[in-house]
C-alpha cells in the first residue's frame, strides 16, 4: 500500500510529491474516480458484507418491504445489487435519480404492479408518495413480489413509511465497513479512514482525505436539501465541525445555542437532523434510582471516525496521534465496533456518569443482561475507581476495559482487559 506521499503509477512507478499540492489533488480525485468507476466490484470481491446479506436476506422472508436506511455513499446499493443477483426469481431495479427510472415511474402503480421476485427502489426519499403504493401491492394474496427500497433516514422517509407501511415493513441500518468485514489487521486503518467503502478502500491516506472532505462538503450542500432540511449548508458546515471537537462529551446545548447565537431548541434541531442522517450519533444516558447525583444529558459523537477526522483536518496516523481528540475518537471507534459486534439496537445502548466522576462509556441492557465497556487509549490497562463503582452501583454480570496493547487478560472476577485486536474473539 502506497504511502501519503506516493500515488501508485503503471508506467513509472511512484509519482512523488515536493510540496506541489495542486498535483496531489489533482491525482487523488482521479485515484477517486478510478476506484469509484468500479466500486461494486471492489466491495464484493474485497470486503465481503455476508452479516448485512443474511439479515436483509430473513427480513424479506418475514416482510413484504425491507428498508436499508444509511448515510450516502456507505455501500446501500451494492449490498441491494448482490441481493438481486442472489434473488430466485429475478427482479427488477428502479433508480429515483435516473430521469428514465424516474419517467418510468410516474404511475407508480401501473409501473410495479407486474413485476415478480425482488424489487428495489433505490433512493426512496426523492419519491415519499410511492409508499401508499407500496401498500396496496404488500397487501396483494397471493404475493407476487417483495420490494427493497434504499435511502438515507431523513426524517419525512422515516415518517412516511412507519404511518403508511405499519406492520409490512422492517428496517436494517447500514454503516460502513467493521471489523469482522475488514479483519482486526485492519484496525488502524480503519480507524483513521472510517468505514465508508470509498474512503476505506483509497489507495492513500492522501486520496482517502480528499474523499472525505469532498463528502462532507457534497452531503451538506445538496444531500441535505434533497432530504427536505432547509438549514443553510454553512451553519450545519459551522455546527457540524464544532460538534466534531465535543465528539465524546455531554451534549451542552447551552453552550451551542450561545455559540451560534440561537435557542437551545435550533441547536438541539441541527443535531437531530445530523443523527436522522446517519452522520452524528446520539448516546442516551442510563439513570435509575441509586444514591448518587447522575449525569442526565446525553452524549454525542461524530457517527463515523473517518468523518471526525476529516472534520478536524486529521490525514494521517501520525496527526491522529498527536491531537487532543485522540483517546475520544479512539473511544467512539471502538463503541461502534463494540455495538455492531454483539447486534445492539440503540434502545438497549447507554452511557452512565455521575457528577461525583464515575463513569461507563457504554452500557449493553437486554433484558436482564447488563454489560459495561470502558475503552481506554493505552497498553497498559488498570482497573479503576470509576469502574468499580460503576460494576457495584450498576450490577454488571461482565464488564470490559477495551485497550491499546496487544493482550488480554482478567482484571477482577467478571472484568476483563481486552486487546482491541482481540475484540472480536474475547468479548462474548
Amino acid at each position: 500500500m502506497a504511502g501519503y506521499d506516493e500515488v501508485p503509477s503503471a508506467t513509472s512507478g511512484p509519482v512523488r510529491y515536493h510540496g506541489n499540492t495542486l498535483s496531489k489533488k489533482v491525482l487523488a480525485l482521479r485515484e477517486i474516480s478510478e476506484t469509484a468507476s468500479d466500486f461494486s466490484d471492489m466491495i464484493r470481491s474485497m470486503v465481503p458484507r455476508g452479516r448485512h446479506l443474511t439479515a436483509v436476506r430473513r427480513l424479506l422472508r418475514q416482510f413484504p418491504i425491507v428498508a436499508i436506511l444509511g448515510a450516502r455513499q456507505v455501500g446501500k446499493t451494492t449490498l441491494a445489487l448482490e441481493l438481486l443477483k442472489r434473488a430466485k426469481p429475478s427482479g427488477e431495479r428502479f433508480d429515483l435519480e435516473d430521469p428514465a427510472d424516474l419517467a418510468r415511474l410516474s404511475d407508480a402503480k401501473l409501473a410495479l404492479a407486474d413485476h415478480k421476485g425482488l424489487v428495489i427502489i433505490d433512493e426512496i426519499q426523492r419519491r415519499p408518495d410511492i409508499f401508499p403504493v407500496l401498500r396496496v401491492l404488500a397487501d396483494r394474496r397471493p404475493r407476487r413480489a417483495r420490494f427493497l427500497v434504499l435511502g438515507s433516514a431523513s426524517p419525512e422517509l422515516l415518517r412516511q413509511s412507519s404511518e403508511t407501511l405499519a406492520g409490512r415493513i422492517a428496517f436494517h441500518n447500514l454503516d460502513g465497513f467493521h471489523l469482522d468485514e475488514v479483519g482486526v489487521n485492519r484496525l488502524d486503518r480503519l480507524w483513521l479512514r472510517g468505514g465508508f467503502p470509498l474512503s476505506f478502500l483509497a489507495r492513500t491516506h492522501y486520496a482517502s482525505f480528499t474523499w472525505r472532505q469532498s463528502f462532507i462538503r457534497t452531503f451538506l450542500e445538496r444531500d441535505l436539501p434533497q432530504l427536505g432540511v432547509r438549514v443553510p449548508a454553512a451553519t450545519l458546515s459551522r455546527f457540524w465541525s464544532m460538534l466534531a471537537h465535543y465528539h465524546g462529551q455531554v451534549w451542552n446545548g447551552a453552550e451551542f445555542a450561545r455559540s451560534f447565537g440561537v435557542s437551545d431548541k435550533t441547536v438541539r434541531h441541527y443535531l437531530d437532523t445530523l443523527q436522522a442522517a446517519q452522520v452524528a450519533k446520539v448516546l442516551q444516558p442510563w439513570h435509575e434510582n441509586v444514591r448518587k447525583r447522575q449525569v442526565k444529558s446525553p452524549k454525542v459523537y461524530v457517527r463515523d471516525s473517518g468523518l471526525l477526522h476529516g472534520l478536524l483536518g486529521i490525514r494521517e496516523r501520525r496527526d491522529l496521534d498527536r491531537h487532543p481528540k485522540v483517546g475520544a475518537s479512539w473511544e467512539g471507534f471502538l463503541l461502534q465496533q463494540v455495538v455492531d459486534h454483539v447486534g445492539a439496537s440503540p434502545e438497549e445502548c447507554f452511557f452512565w456518569a455521575t457528577h461525583s466522576g464515575a463513569e461507563l462509556d457504554l452500557l449493553w441492557i437486554r433484558g436482564r443482561r447488563r454489560w459495561g465497556f470502558e475503552f481506554k487509549r493505552t497498553s497498559s490497562p488498570k482497573f479503576t475507581s470509576s469502574l468499580h463503582t460503576a460494576i457495584d452501583t450498576l450490577g454488571l454480570q461482565k464488564a470490559f476495559l477495551v485497550h491499546a496493547g496487544d493482550k488480554t487478560f482478567p482484571l477482577r472476577k467478571r472484568v476483563a482487559a481486552v486487546a482491541a485486536t482481540r475484540l472480536l474473539e474475547d468479548i462474548d
